[in-house]
């Protein structure tokens, strides 16, 4: 974040006040002081990361934290979670972004809208379809935003979890709101209660649908660290473990209430007294998390902080030990200050922490990226899951295949059995064979896109190919049993199949009229049959028909009438060129849609008006070409415009003119 000059000079006055009940907690021994990875080492590792010089306050034990016998299913897994969703929250869309990346659209009803949460999923979670796994929520800072979470766009926590047995869960947005339910609403009257949705109305949702059990942790940084305690703390039993990286955890100290008021103003402009109220009341109280620590002694719990100074992924200013980044080094001084004020809190109420002050770093990524790679051990014991997958290697065709294309990666998962045939995970996709099909893989975008079509269990089937470009040179498309996904830039991937794939290919792929797919092929739920958007215009097929095209000005009139649920019904023919006028016709189930250059599109539905038309020639008539749709007149009945003259129904008779 930015802060301005007097906000700025404000930082050090806060860090003296904060830091009075400091200096007793540093004086009793009470600070654990521990190194960071030296410059070169990689913040998506964690094999160089803990220093044997470091002390930490006792965490739990593995008899404290691990789920006792007594706590398991008959088949050796936790007991599944709470999957009673509320009233008025449901799923509104899924995107898979990768083969175990998902993005969730999930409409919220304490929010009044549809909130972005992204997961990502277990290393096992394709090999090991009856597992249930625990979650970990990663919350975000103050200048979160609508469309991804900071924990994938600026750390490779996302190559961290790719190899762990847990369902990391990532709230997108919730600008400076710390996922607290306000008590006013924020910015133009928007509800902020992140709070309710985080832990009322998201985690039945995803335990419904995504296979979680009774374990979860939650951890964030800055604003997500201070909401990770306090959330952990009003919801006693909902998380065994909770972490804060940076996190203020103290809200009410001499400052504080004020600094997080110029935050807030700083990022995005909200206001602090349309959160908690009153600065420093009784709301505050209730969500500081130092005040709350005595209600964290079930909870694993793990917090971090650097002291400002420059660190090895800082760039240092002239004064030796102040970084150039002068902001996130008052920052960090903060959380430093506060951390420690709720360590000193959670000791005098015997509530065990593990503590990670560190002699440098800012208030920055790469060093919150370094904090989740140390507390994931201890997270893992607490959740119930392993440090790591279980080591595996690739053998027989599978084995060939990956010695053969080494940019997959290593293996994540033995080799498995799918319908089919065999598969096996990697870090950069999935190795699928059969005897019929050979052995292929299928990656990014694509084997996102085959995920989502329920890979080998789908009516794709199994891979006959592997990834190819297209002729164009602009794309890539892999081959199935029974389809092809094709991928662009602009488009994305979508699978083809069936008869619509046999009219694509007949009219070019994607070097035809049509362009690439923009959607898979999507049933309608009122009258059954598919439909399936290309760039330059969509295919409708009815369950006993063809797959027809409709495109251009016809399309956008087909979709204003309502496509297929309309009175028109499914297309009976691809688009006709006729002669009067270089007009085009498209035949529907119940009438047709007719253009030409000069009087746009409108639909002649099937019935005596349409045979009346007929009788003077269609388009080639005195009539000419309609000018407008079916019309209501006065009086009851109906009539239909053309260029140069009308057909009226009234009364069941025909009239001209």
């Amino acid at each position: 974040m930015t802060w301005n000059r007097k906000q700025l000079r404000l930082v050090p006055v806060i860090a003296v006040a904060v830091a009075a009940p400091l200096v007793v907690g540093v004086a009793t021994g009470q600070t654990n002081n521990s190194g960071v990875p030296e410059a070169n080492a990689q913040p998506g590792t964690s094999t160089s990361a803990s220093p044997t010089s470091s002390r930490s306050t006792s965490a739990p034990t593995s008899s404290e934290s691990s789920p006792s016998a007594s706590e398991t299913t008959s088949n050796g897994q936790r007991p599944a979670a709470n999957t009673d969703v509320p009233p008025g929250v449901r799923l509104d869309r899924v995107d898979w972004l990768s083969e175990r990346r998902v993005a969730l659209w999930v409409q919220s009803a304490a929010m009044e809208r549809p909130i972005q949460v992204q997961l990502l999923l277990p290393a096992s979670w394709n090999s090991e379809p009856d597992r249930t796994y625990p979650a970990l929520y990663l919350l975000d800072g103050l200048r979160a935003v609508e469309t991804e979470s900071g924990w994938t766009h600026e750390t490779q926590i996302e190559k961290f979890f790719d190899s762990k047995d847990a369902v990391i869960v990532l709230p997108v947005g919730g600008e400076s709101s710390f996922y607290t339910d306000w008590e006013n609403p924020a910015k133009d009257g928007e509800p902020y209660q992140w709070e309710t949705f985080m832990t009322e109305e998201l985690p039945p949702l995803i335990a419904r649908d995504w296979r979680l059990n009774d374990r979860a942790g939650i951890a964030g940084l800055s604003m997500g660290g201070t909401a990770a305690m306090n959330l952990a703390a009003h919801n006693e039993g909902q998380y065994q473990f909770a972490a804060s990286f940076s996190g203020y955890l103290d809200t009410t100290s001499f400052g504080m209430p004020e600094a997080i008021k110029a935050a807030q103003l700083d990022a995005g402009g909200y206001n602090s007294e349309d959160m908690w109220g009153p600065l420093g009341g009784e709301t505050w109280k209730q969500n500081d998390p130092k005040l709350q620590a005595q209600r964290l002694k079930d909870v694993s719990l793990y917090v971090s902080a650097g002291s400002g100074n420059t660190g090895p992924w800082d760039k240092p200013s002239p004064v030796e030990g102040i970084p150039e980044n002068f902001a996130g080094y008052g920052l960090e001084l903060l959380a430093r200050m506060t951390t420690q004020n709720f360590v000193n809190a959670a000791k005098k109420a015997d509530v065990p922490v593990t503590t990670k002050f560190r002699p440098s770093g800012t208030h920055t990524w790469p060093y919150w990226q370094f904090e989740m790679t140390q507390a994931w051990p201890q997270a893992a014991e607490a959740l119930g899951t392993e440090v790591n997958a279980p080591e595996c290697k690739a053998e027989g065709e599978i084995g060939k295949f990956r010695e053969a294309n080494s940019a997959l990666g290593d293996c994540l998962t033995g080799e498995y059995a799918v319908e089919g045939g065999r598969a096996q995970d990697f870090r950069e996709g999935r190795v699928f064979w059969s005897e019929d099909t050979g052995a292929h893989a299928v990656t990014g975008r694509i084997g996102a896109a085959y995920q989502a079509a329920d890979g080998p269990k789908g009516e794709l089937g199994l891979p006959t190919s592997s990834e190819k470009k297209t002729p164009d040179g602009v794309g890539r498309y892999t081959t199935f049993e029974h389809g092809t996904i094709y991928w662009s830039p602009k488009t994305g991937a979508h699978a083809v199949s069936g008869k619509i794939l046999d009219l694509w290919s007949e009219n070019g792929s994607e070097l035809g009229d049509l362009g690439y797919p923009t959607s898979d092929a999507v049933r309608n739920p009122n009258k059954e049959g598919v439909a399936q958007g290309f760039q330059n215009g969509t295919v409708f097929q009815a369950a006993d028909g063809d797959p027809r095209i409709v495109e251009g000005a016809i399309l956008d009139k087909y979709k204003d009438l309502g496509y297929e649920n309309s009175d028109l019904g499914y297309p009976t023919s691809d688009e006709i060129s006729l002669s009067n006028g270089g007009g085009a016709l498209s035949r529907f189930e119940n009438g047709g849609i007719y253009w030409s250059p000069n009087t746009r599109a409108h639909a002649v539905p099937y019935g005596q008006i349409f045979d009346a038309w007929g009788e003077e020639g269609f388009e080639n008539g005195r009539l000419g070409y309609p000018v407008s749709d079916v019309q209501s007149v006065p009086g009851g009945g109906q009539e239909v415009e053309f260029e140069h003259g009308k057909i009226r129904l009234i009364a069941g008779r025909i009239e001209k003119s």
